[in-house]
């Protein structure tokens, strides 16, 4: 299946809210909570589309006068699953970080989450530290980061 990563649109709100049902079991983003990342957030979400259909999405999280982005959430719908758009997603939203003036991506991500472990090393993250109880059914997190001075240089 052939699929398009763009930048988020307001008229994706609903596929987004969809997406969150389907790809969380927990920690969701509410509607008001995705509107406000589309339109008021310092972020940069981008999508995965196939035939007319959003099947994931990433949001970057970006600070005033930081160097530091965060990769603050990654879903991809689970009948997507497999086919290479997490690593796409992921691929291009690291792509924006030069132009935005980032060195480093940093992430959280639930320890039991071996499938998104495995992505994020594979593409050069290392694990920075372990948090506790991060998700609301007490699930451990691992802070993970990738240096981008490289990326950044060879742009």
């Amino acid at each position: 299946m052939s699929a398009l990563i763009r930048p988020v649109q307001g008229s994706d709100l609903n596929a987004l809210v969809e997406l969150e049902e389907q790809a969380f079991n927990g920690d969701r983003f509410s509607r008001r909570q995705l509107w406000h990342l589309i339109h008021r957030a310092n972020a940069q979400t981008l999508v995965v589309e196939a035939d007319g259909q959003v099947l994931g999405y990433g949001t970057l999280l970006l600070r005033r006068n930081s160097s530091n982005a965060r990769l603050y959430s990654l879903g991809i719908a689970p009948e997507a699953r497999g086919l290479g758009y997490g690593r796409q997603l992921l691929d291009a939203l690291e792509a924006l970080c030069p132009d935005l003036g980032c060195t480093q991506l940093t992430l959280e991500v639930r320890a039991d989450n071996r499938t998104a472990m495995a992505l994020y090393r594979r593409s050069g993250f290392r694990l920075l530290s372990w948090i506790d109880d991060y998700y609301e059914d007490g699930c451990a997190a691992w802070r993970m980061r990738k240096s981008l001075s490289d990326v950044q240089l060879a742009g």
